[in-house]
């Protein structure tokens, strides 16, 4: 799977959070969001609109894949490409339209640089912003995955 393998860095810098609890909802999250992948390659029929019907959670993920690309790294995790690199690699797997492309495109990049332009530093909002991405990129995933995945 595409994200499977992506572990916590040990070296990041906590700030008073529980490196325990830091890595465990680390790689939860991450695990979680591996479903994806198998997912745009086994939905069902598209939505009247043309959109799979999968498209809105498939846009907060993309924010979330962008959020994570400047905070993980900012907070010490040595993946200065991983979330790009994700993301890259979800579009590649779903081949969306030209227009639809560029929307998710452009919701991972509104994301950057809005973390971009308010974190400059590791700060324990940052962490707990990496923490609650993490987890609902893995619920996000998770369901996708039951309501449009193969069975």
């Amino acid at each position: 799977m595409i994200l499977a393998g992506l572990v916590a860095d040990e070296g990041r810098r906590t700030l008073g959070v529980d490196k325990a609890k830091w890595r465990a909802g680390a790689r939860r999250g991450i695990a979680g969001l591996a479903f994806v992948a198998a997912v745009v390659t086994s939905a069902p029929a598209m939505a009247a609109s043309g959109d799979p019907p999968y498209d809105e959670q498939y846009m907060r993920l993309a924010e979330i894949l962008g959020g994570l690309h400047h905070l993980r790294p900012l907070c010490g995790a040595n993946e200065p490409q991983v979330w790009r690199d994700k993301m890259n690699a979800l579009i590649a797997a779903e081949d969306p339209t030209p227009e639809r492309r560029r929307r998710l495109i452009d919701k991972f990049n509104r994301s950057y640089r809005s973390f971009a332009e308010v974190y400059r530093a590791c700060t324990p909002g940052a962490q707990d912003i990496i923490e609650r991405y993490l987890a609902e990129g893995a619920r996000l995933s998770e369901d996708v995955l039951n309501r449009y995945g193969k069975r």
